[in-house]
C-alpha cells in the first residue's frame, strides 16, 4: 500500500472547488514550498499576528491591515510571517481590492513567502474547511496503512525464519533501511542489503547504545539522513538494537516500529532461550569429542567440521557473540564450525582450511585464541590439550599457534597464571633488594645458573671479580632463604625464574 501523504500548499492550490490561483512564480520560491506539510490554515488582519500563530501555517488575510502601510511596512509584516514560520499568505480578492497590491507581491517575491489568491466567493471558512477535510482524510488513511501493516507483518512473523521475515518486511512496507544489531554490536540482519553511507557512524552509535546497557532511542542526523535506534530487551538485558533509516517518523510509522521492536524482542528472547538449550547440548557433545569420539556429535548435529580440523580455546571469552558471529558465517558463506564452552572455557572446531576465521574472531572480540596443529577427530583430545597449552604458555594478544610455543620444553609446559604468581612472589624479596640498590643480583643468578654455577665463566660474562660474584651469590641466597650450593636447591631457582619472566 503507497504511504499517503499529508496535505501540502499544493493539495489545496489543487482543490478545484476553491479555485485559489498562485500569484507567486514558482521558480522563485524555495525547492519543494509547495510540498511541505501545512499543519492548518488561519486567517487574519492584524498588523501582528504572529503571536497568534503556530508553524506551518497557511495565512488568509483581507489586506485591511496593509491600508495606512507604506512598501516598507509591507515588508515588515511578510518578514515576520516568514520568521513565524508561515508557509503561504492567502489574499482575499474583491474585500478591499481586487488582486493584492505590488507591494505585497514584491515583499513575497523577496522573500520567498508563497503568495495566492482568494477569489471574492470562497469563504476563508471554506478554504479551512477543505484543509481540515484533508487532513482527516489523511490520518484516516495513515490510521488504515497502520493497521495494514501490522496485519502483514504478524503474517511475517509466523513464516519460517520468521524475525528476518518481519524487518524484511519493515522495509518494504516502510520504503526505508532497517538493520538489527546483535548484543555484541554485530549487523546480524539488513533489508535492503546495506545501509549507503553511514554505516560506520551507526555502528558506532550502537555500540555506545549497548555500552550504557540502559534502554533508549537515539537518532542521528547526517544531511537528508535520519537513522533512529532502538534498543531491545530490557535495560542491563539487551538483546540488540533496531535500526531505521526514515524520516519523518509520524504517529502511526511510530506505533508501527513499536510493534516490530515488541516482535522483535519477544522472538530474541525465544532465540536466546533456544540457544541456551543448543549450548548445553554443545556441551555435552564436546565431552564426547575429548573423548576422542565423534560418533554422537555426528548423529546429533548431523555434520562436524571437515578433517583435518584445528581446535581452538579461549578464556574470558563472550561466548553467545562468539556463537552467534560463527553461524552467520555458516548462513553466509557455508562454514561448518563447533562451538561449545564448558569448565575450561571455550571451545572452538574448524576445518584446518577455515583456520583464518579465528584471526578474525580474535581481532573483532580482542580475545587470546590458542591453536592447536591439523588433527583427526581421533585425536581430538590431543588437540584440544595442545590448544590449551598454547594458551596458557604464551602471553601474546591474538591468535597463538601451538607450534610457536612447543619448543620451549617441560618447563614452559608447567607454567600457568598461579606458577607466575608464585614465582613473583619468591623473587619479590631479591627484585626489591636490586630496584632500591642498584645491584643485580637476579641478572647475576641467571648468568651463574646457565654456566652450570661455574664461577670463572660467570664472573667473565658479568665482568666482575670471582669474589663479588660468590659475594652477590651469597647476597641473594639470604634474601631468598635458601642454599645455593645443592641441585634441587638451583633447579628450583632456574624453574622459578623461568616462570616469573
Amino acid at each position: 500500500m503507497e504511504i499517503a501523504t499529508p496535505p501540502t500548499l499544493r493539495t489545496l492550490l489543487g482543490n478545484g472547488d476553491l479555485r485559489l490561483s498562485l500569484v507567486s512564480a514558482e521558480r522563485s520560491l524555495a525547492d519543494g514550498a509547495l510540498d511541505r506539510p501545512v499543519r492548518g490554515v488561519h486567517s487574519s488582519d492584524l498588523v501582528d499576528p504572529t503571536p497568534f500563530l503556530a508553524d506551518d501555517l497557511v495565512l488568509m488575510t483581507t489586506g485591511s491591515q496593509f491600508a495606512d502601510h507604506d512598501e516598507r511596512g509591507v515588508g515588515d509584516y511578510v518578514a515576520r510571517l516568514v520568521h513565524r514560520g508561515v508557509r503561504a499568505l492567502g489574499f482575499g480578492s474583491g474585500v478591499h481590492r481586487v488582486g493584492p497590491p505590488d507591494e505585497l507581491v514584491a515583499a513575497c517575491a523577496a522573500s520567498g513567502l508563497a503568495l495566492f489568491d482568494v477569489p471574492y466567493d470562497i469563504p476563508f471558512l471554506a478554504v479551512a474547511r477543505a484543509h481540515a477535510e484533508a487532513m482527516a482524510s489523511h490520518a484516516y488513511a495513515r490510521r488504515t496503512w497502520a493497521l495494514e501493516v501490522q496485519r502483514a507483518l504478524a503474517v511475517a512473523a509466523l513464516r519460517p525464519r520468521g524475525l528476518e521475515a518481519t524487518l524484511a518486511e519493515l522495509a518494504r512496507r516502510m520504503g526505508c533501511w532497517v538493520g538489527l544489531f546483535d548484543s555484541s554490536g554485530t549487523i546480524a540482519q539488513e533489508h535492503p542489503a546495506s545501509l549507503a553511507g553511514g554505516a560506520d557512524a551507526v555502528a558506532d552509535a550502537v555500540a555506545e547504545l549497548l555500552g550504557r546497557g540502559t534502554t533508549a532511542t537515539r537518532s542521528l542526523e547526517e544531511g537528508e539522513r535520519t537513522v533512529t535506534l532502538y534498543t531491545l530487551g530490557r535495560s542491563s538485558q539487551l538483546k540488540g538494537v533496531i535500526a531505521v533509516d526514515l524520516r519523518p517518523i509520524d504517529a502511526e510509522a511510530r506505533a508501527v516500529i513499536t510493534t516490530v521492536i515488541a516482535m522483535a524482542g519477544l522472538a530474541l528472547e525465544q532465540s536466546e532461550q533456544l540457544a541456551r538449550g543448543r549450548r548445553r547440548m554443545h556441551t555435552q557433545l564436546l565431552a564426547s569429542l575429548r573423548a576422542d569420539d565423534p560418533t554422537l556429535a555426528r548423529r546429533t548435529l548431523g555434520a562436524l567440521p571437515p578433517a583435518p580440523m584445528v581446535v581452538a580455546t579461549a578464556a574470558d571469552a563472550p561466548v553467545e557473540a562468539i556463537v552467534g558471529w560463527f553461524e552467520r558465517q555458516r548462513a553466509v558463506g557455508g562454514t561448518v564450525s563447533f562451538v561449545a564452552e564448558d569448565a575450561d572455557g571455550l571451545t572452538i572446531c574448524l576445518g584446518a582450511s577455515s583456520r583464518a576465521l579465528l584471526d578474525q574472531v580474535a581481532g573483532r572480540f580482542g580475545i587470546r585464541i590458542g591453536v592447536s596443529e591439523p588433527a583427526e577427530y581421533s585425536a581430538f583430545s590431543h588437540a584440544h590439550a595442545q590448544a590449551t597449552t598454547a594458551l596458557q604458555r604464551s602471553g601474546g594478544d591474538g591468535v597463538i599457534e601451538y607450534h610457536d610455543v612447543e619448543s620451549g620444553g617441560v618447563l614452559d609446559a608447567l607454567v600457568s597464571a598461579e606458577t607466575r604468581t608464585l614465582a613473583r612472589t619468591r623473587l619479590a624479596p631479591l627484585r626489591t633488594h636490586d630496584a632500591t640498590t642498584g645491584a643485580e643480583l637476579e641478572r647475576t643468578l641467571r648468568v651463574w645458573l646457565e654456566q652450570d654455577a661455574r664461577a670463572e665463566q660467570t664472573a667473565a660474562t658479568l665482568g666482575i671479580h670471582r669474589h663479588t660474584l660468590r659475594s652477590r651469590i651469597a647476597q641473594a641466597a639470604v634474601l631468598l632463604g635458601t642454599d645455593l650450593t645443592s641441585f634441587p636447591a638451583r633447579a628450583e631457582l632456574w624453574a622459578t625464574l623461568r616462570a616469573a619472566g
